[in-house]
């Protein structure tokens, strides 16, 4: 069995693993920028980056679940989220849920499952 892994500046996790033709993935704001727009667009511009190092793409997503440190800023990022999934052929099954970030700076994670290309 092979698992291909792209690891990130956290001990003790990856960033992405890859088996059985299948990306499974984790994203956040690597900068913390201020503010639930900039800090999903910089989420998803990092999930793009760690996808196309697995050989995938947010086209080939199946399932995402969002993390918000706040559920009342759904509409915001989905604002974000909606702009850059693009058409339905690119559209995951997806949660969101409010969740607790042990930082305190965090207001977004997501988690992914994706083909690869």
């Amino acid at each position: 069995m092979t698992i291909d892994r792209v690891y990130g500046p956290a001990l003790g996790r990856s960033l992405v693993s890859c088996h059985a033709g299948l990306v499974y993935a984790v994203s956040y704001d690597p900068n913390a920028a201020d503010g639930i727009i900039a800090q999903t667009q910089n989420t998803l511009k990092f999930l793009d980056e760690n996808l196309a190092k697995a050989g995938s793409s947010k086209a080939n997503l199946i399932q995402a679940t969002v993390y918000l440190h706040d559920i009342s800023m759904k509409s915001e990022m989905d604002t974000v989220w909606t702009a850059w999934i693009g058409p339905k052929e690119n559209w995951p099954q997806r949660a969101c849920i409010q969740a607790s970030m042990d930082d305190g700076t965090s207001l977004i994670e997501g988690v992914v499952f994706a083909a690869r290309s």
